[in-house]
């Protein structure tokens, strides 16, 4: 295939260039990468090295991503790219993000044809960080917009300005993992920024995509009493409706800790259940039903990724009449 010139990057001297992605801003010299290790600078021009090459390709339930108030009960197609801007040592997906794999190459216009495969309602941009995946994942959320399909991402949320709001009017839904409220976690441990993910969220917001928030619990790191309480409050303060997930970490790539304890899981749900309207456990069995915040009416009731709807796709509560902050 032809070489796809990346989009948002500035040259230097020397035939360097600076990537203006996502807030590394890195300034890569020629032939050499940037930190997500899928753009490179090719005698003086930025190119999207990995436009168009699938590290996996599968039908998951919308659940799965994971979405709880997005299209319930659905599959989608979900698809990764070979590569990722942060560094956190306990990525649970570290062979793909952080190591180099095999990739099998399909244009916008062919995995756009398959979106309705296995009754999926569009596209997951899953598995590693999609945003880095920009030129690819904005000419298929070009063409799924126009078929009516759904676009989804699931991200780490580190992107410019710029970029995202040329991306976010072509995207239904989102799940941002914010790894914890502390900036100096994410400069040390996944070597990011804080406030540039919280931007992201917000924009999100503003382009009416349907956003999620997932927290990864890991001992020792951001599973304090006031790192639990810190981040509810920074998900509240943008929006006490997001949907929050905490999720539980299992040793993985370069951290050996133990598994977080269910005690301190449980106390996260406690306190995420003070502020939020809608909180939900992940990667331990517990409560996952989607109850309305006014009158506590189960409206989605789980097991594992199955639902079931004890009142059908509904638009309002049958028990209080409040909105049901769901898209269906």
């Amino acid at each position: 295939m032809k070489p796809v010139e990346a989009k948002y990057y500035e040259k230097l001297t020397d035939n360097r260039v600076r990537c203006l992605l996502c807030p590394a801003n890195c300034a890569i010299s020629p032939g050499r990468l940037g930190i997500c290790r899928i753009r490179e600078n090719q005698n003086g021009i930025l190119i999207a090295s990995a436009y168009g090459q699938l590290v996996s390709l599968a039908v998951d339930p919308v659940e799965k991503k994971p979405l709880y108030h997005f299209m319930p009960g659905k599959a989608i197609l979900s698809t990764g790219a070979n590569g990722c801007n942060f560094r956190c040592p306990f990525c649970q997906n570290w062979t793909i993000s952080q190591t180099k794999v095999p990739t099998e190459y399909f244009e916008p216009e062919q995995l756009a044809e398959m979106s309705g495969r296995g009754g999926s309602v569009g596209i997951a941009f899953t598995y590693t960080e999609p945003l880095v995946w920009f030129e690819y994942i904005l000419d298929c959320a070009r063409l799924l917009r126009q078929m009516g399909k759904a676009v989804v991402l699931v991200s780490n949320g580190y992107i410019n300005e710029q970029p995202a709001r040329e991306l976010f009017p072509f995207v239904d839904a989102v799940n941002i993992d914010l790894k914890a409220a502390s900036p100096e976690f994410y400069k040390k441990v996944c070597m990011g920024n804080l406030d540039d993910v919280l931007r992201t969220i917000r924009l999100a917001l503003e382009y009416l995509v349907k956003v999620e928030i997932t927290n990864l619990i890991i001992p020792g790191e951001n599973d304090s009493e006031k790192d639990l309480t810190d981040i509810v409050d920074l998900v509240a303060n943008i929006d006490p409706l997001i949907p929050y997930h905490i999720s539980r970490y299992f040793p993985n790539y370069e951290y050996t800790t133990p598994a977080t304890s269910i005690a301190v899981l449980d106390r996260a749900v406690a306190i995420a259940r003070h502020k939020l309207a809608y909180v939900y456990p992940g990667n331990y069995i517990t409560d996952s039903d989607t109850r309305c915040p006014g009158c506590d009416l189960v409206l989605i009731k789980r097991d594992g990724y199955s639902i079931q709807l004890p009142h059908g796709r509904i638009a309002a509560c049958p028990g209080c009449n409040r909105k049901v902050d769901v898209v269906w």
